[in-house]
């Protein structure tokens, strides 16, 4: 990344911060953001704290996609931020009124040093419980400087008392001291005077005040907005432990108030989620991730009405929410009912994620209520059958998918018909594409092969956990590279690579626990493989069988 001559001169500046009082006070503010960008990437915590306390734009933002060689912001520098931003609420110079911190949270326990969404959203919290403490401050330190200014007038006119005593006293300069206790009278009154008037216009002001505060109790019945100065916005990550601190910081009035755009929650009930989503803004909800919660049936249905409230809520995650129907076959049909009553309420729903959910054959009754297409659909772990595949086929969904992820979902020569078809249908559209341990073997793959080449626009591919042999794999890698869209392939390691002992159609189970061959024989995969995009002048293509950091390179 090649830095431009303002980001090198900024950064020499904010690096000796010693110096700050001789510029801070001369910066233009167009340069408060090369400056600040240089505070974060030379991890200056107290020029950021000094930057933020006097920001001269309305809006700050702090966060979302990085730049290609951008690191997160670090943890003091953050901390930094929120204290000033506190501290900017009684500083004149500050018109900071929205502040931005979407996508600003790191990986929580990652090795750098960026703040989690955990860690942030307590953080966040703790920020907005202080502002709503800190204006009051700045009042108590206001009434004090005026206690201070009538005392050194009280002391001033005490001082000219005694003068005037002692020159009544001097006898032979009797015209003088009668003067100068006419001057002294005269200064007393003028005194006495000029502290009534204060007084007086002091009462005008605590009239005119407690006449605004009457009037503003009946303009916050209109406007809830009204005592706000800067809106929060940020995505929050909630789970037993911050769930008290997040409900806090949401139920406060105050000079901050909290937005948030995604919500994560993990391991609460339905009634602490309930909770939440009723206290958060309407108008920016745009994401809910619910995680290892025991929604329930009912409970999923209970909270589907309350997220329709939301008018821009785009993305609904699911994730091992304990929604096994096959459990209870008598309630069965009630429940596909409410919940498909629940979806068709969300009507600007684009992403839907469906994880281990365990829905065989019911996907027709969740999809086909869904008033406007699908944009990203992820249905991994979900058991799903040939009719459901069938439909997915053939839905107002498959023209609009752009990502798909049908991942440890059993493929087979009933379902691959469909398979294709959907491929087909989404031809133009589908941009990323999952089908990591669904059992492909070298003979389904052949048949898949130019149904995958005919995905024009596709940029990623991830086929990982499934059995296929070296030559299988070659066949692939060599479909890839023809491909002009394609930029990663997550492709699996060869049955040839792995220890003997495997079954003869291993599982996905099998290909991720069982042990693989020494070093060499990876190596040596990888560089025929990367011999064949050499070969084929594809350098843009990356190619990996890392499936734990795929998702990272894939987001890069």
């Amino acid at each position: 990344m090649v830095l431009s001559l303002v980001s090198l001169c900024a950064r020499v500046v904010v690096s000796d911060h010693s110096s700050s009082p001789c510029w801070l006070r001369w910066v233009p503010r167009e340069l408060f953001g090369p400056l600040l960008e240089a505070a974060f990437a030379g991890c200056r915590p107290l020029a950021v704290g000094e930057l933020v306390q006097r920001w001269p734009e309305r809006t700050l933002r702090v966060g979302g996609r990085r730049k290609r060689g951008q690191t997160s912001p670090n943890r003091l520098c953050i901390q930094a931020l929120l204290l000033a931003v506190v501290r900017g609420l009684s500083d004149q110079k500050c018109a900071l009124q929205v502040l931005d911190l979407c996508g600003l949270q790191g990986d929580e326990g990652g090795m750098g040093d960026s703040m989690g969404g955990w860690s942030l959203t307590v953080a966040l919290c703790t920020m907005v419980v202080q502002g709503r403490v800190g204006p009051q401050k700045g009042l108590r330190r206001e009434g004090e400087r005026e206690r201070k200014r009538f005392s050194a007038l009280e002391r001033e006119k005490d001082l000219k008392r005694e003068r005037g005593q002692r020159r009544r006293g001097g006898g032979p300069h009797n015209e003088e001291t009668s003067t100068d206790r006419q001057l002294g009278v005269v200064g007393e009154e003028e005194l006495i005077k000029g502290v009534r008037r204060r007084m007086e216009i002091e009462r005008k002001q605590e009239s005119t005040t407690t006449g605004e505060a009457s009037s503003k109790k009946e303009n916050q019945e209109k406007d809830p907005d009204a005592d706000v100065w800067v809106h929060v916005r940020a995505d929050l990550f909630v789970n037993a432990r911050s769930w008290e601190r997040v409900y806090v910081a949401l139920s406060t009035w105050g000079p901050l108030k909290l937005q948030c755009r995604y919500l994560r929650v993990e391991e609460i009930s339905v009634s602490s989620i309930r909770t939440l989503l009723e206290l958060l803004p309407r108008q920016s909800l745009l994401g809910i991730d619910v995680r290892y919660s025991s929604l329930g049936v009912a409970g999923l249905a209970e909270l589907l009405p309350l997220l329709s409230t939301f008018p821009v809520l785009k993305s609904l995650r699911l994730h091992y929410c304990n929604l096994d129907f096959r459990r209870d076959h008598s309630v069965l049909e009630e429940a596909l009912r409410d919940l498909s009553q629940g979806l068709a309420q969300l009507q600007e729903l684009r992403r839907l994620s469906l994880t281990a959910l365990r829905l065989p054959g019911q996907l027709r009754v969740l999809l086909s209520s869904l008033p406007h297409p699908l944009e990203i659909l992820e249905l991994p772990y979900l058991s799903l059958s040939p009719a459901d595949l069938a439909y997915l086929s053939c839905s107002h969904h498959a023209c609009s998918l752009q990502q798909l992820d049908l991942s440890e979902n059993r493929l087979d020569e009933n379902t691959l018909t469909s398979i294709r078809r959907l491929l087909a249908q989404a031809s133009s559209s589908l941009q990323h594409l999952s089908l990591s341990g669904c059992g492909l073997t070298d003979g389904l793959l052949v048949l898949l092969l130019p149904s995958l080449g005919g995905c024009r626009t596709l940029k990623s591919l991830a086929l990982a956990l499934n059995p296929l042999s070296m030559a299988g794999l070659m066949d692939l890698v060599k479909m890839a590279v023809r491909m002009p869209a394609l930029r990663q392939l997550l492709y699996p390691n060869p049955l040839e690579d792995y220890q003997p002992g495997l079954p003869e159609l291993p599982s996905s189970a099998h290909l991720l626990d069982w042990p693989l061959n020494d070093i060499t024989g990876i190596n040596a995969t990888s560089s025929q493989l990367q011999r064949v995009l050499v070969d084929s002048r594809r350098t843009d293509l990356f190619l990996t069988c890392d499936l734990l950091n795929y998702d990272k390179v894939l987001m890069d």
